[in-house]
């Protein structure tokens, strides 16, 4: 095991309590609310806010290292580089100032952005800043390395390269990387496990595949572009709070609060009542049609509301509006029901 921590963090009111292991090459996606203490973790495996607990690294304990003394590589949000140093001595900063040169000549080079090493932070893009965070962040070799929403102050083309370069270099990256992010994009491109915390605590550690088909909460589910219906379930059927009721794939081993997870895409939007067997229908009246790359999710109020995901094409065929009455329906077994 390269990565086994144990912390806790206590700040103010809000506390945080974790467990987490990692491998060789794994790539972690926290993901969570606002205030579930994604940033919070990061920063204490950094050694930058006070914790209890242990964080061990290839069987070094450094919990209590200071931060210059931790093998960690840390890019966040804002790059953080030194104002009034170059880039080429932003990333030789930790490789032991001049004498690093050579070698942080060599990580522009690899990012691709050996052209600006000769300007100061005032003088790059947000997405350059960002690149030469990640060179000296990589430079050190680090055993663990931490990214904090590395994407989210990056307009839609800087987001776009900045993705390119990490995909690539964390592809060959033989330590343990996490990233913090709330884009589902990045937990698929990046991650083969994705953990979420939710008030300080991991409620669901698993793969992008099994995430995405059974989040264990409704806020991972809304991330992952899911319905998630909240209720209590008993024999073949949901019970939806605030109104509606779903057919389930097969009776619950025991009757008791659930979560009923269903994919926007296995949603559709009918003019009239449909037909067939297993399936849910519930009349709903269109709020918002919303672009999705090659789709359009139309967000609709009922009991309960759902989002359906379908064509450019079924918009106009169901001539799809603001305030249209329409039937949403989906099958049984497009129903994965999470007991909580």
């Amino acid at each position: 095991m390269t990565l086994t921590s144990t912390v806790e963090v206590s700040l103010g009111e809000f506390h945080l309590e974790t467990t987490l292991s990692a491998r060789d090459g794994d790539v972690l996606a926290l993901v969570g609310p606002n205030g579930s203490g994604k940033s919070t973790l990061l920063r204490a495996f950094a050694g930058l806010t006070p914790m209890t607990g242990s964080v061990r690294v290839d069987h070094q304990e450094l919990s209590t290292a200071p931060p210059e003394q931790r093998n960690i590589g840390w890019v966040p949000q804002n790059a953080a580089l030194f104002p009034h140093l170059t880039a080429l001595d932003n990333v030789a900063y930790g490789l032991g100032g001049r004498r690093g040169r050579p070698a942080a000549r060599d990580w522009l080079r690899r990012l691709g952005i050996m052209n600006l090493a000769g300007r100061k932070p005032s003088q790059l893009s947000g997405g350059q800043s960002q690149k030469v965070a990640l060179a000296r962040a990589l430079a050190r070799h680090p055993r663990l390395l931490l990214l904090d929403e590395p994407l989210s102050a990056l307009d839609v083309s800087a987001r776009v390269d900045v993705r390119r370069a990490l995909r690539t270099h964390l592809a060959d990256f033989d330590g343990v990387t996490i990233v913090v992010t709330h884009d589902p994009v990045d937990a698929v491109t990046f991650a083969n496990r994705v953990v979420a915390l939710e008030a300080g605590r991991v409620v669901q550690d698993a793969s992008p595949t099994e995430v995405t088909r059974a989040p264990r909460t409704w806020w991972l589910a809304q991330l992952m572009g899911a319905n998630a219906f909240v209720g209590h379930a008993s024999g073949g059927t949901l019970l939806v709070d605030g109104g509606g009721m779903l057919a389930l794939p097969e009776p619950v081993p025991a009757a008791g609060p659930a979560l009923g997870v269903v994919p926007a895409h296995a949603v559709t939007l009918h003019r009239e009542k449909p037909r067939g067997s297993a399936r849910n229908a519930w009349p709903v009246v269109v709020r918002e049609l919303v672009p999705a790359g090659a789709r359009v999710r139309v967000q609709c109020d009922g009991q309960p509301a759902v989002v359906a995901e379908v064509t450019p094409e079924a918009v106009a065929d169901l001539r799809l509006a603001d305030g249209e009455q329409v039937w949403a329906s989906t099958k049984a077994t497009e129903v994965t029901v999470v007991l909580l």
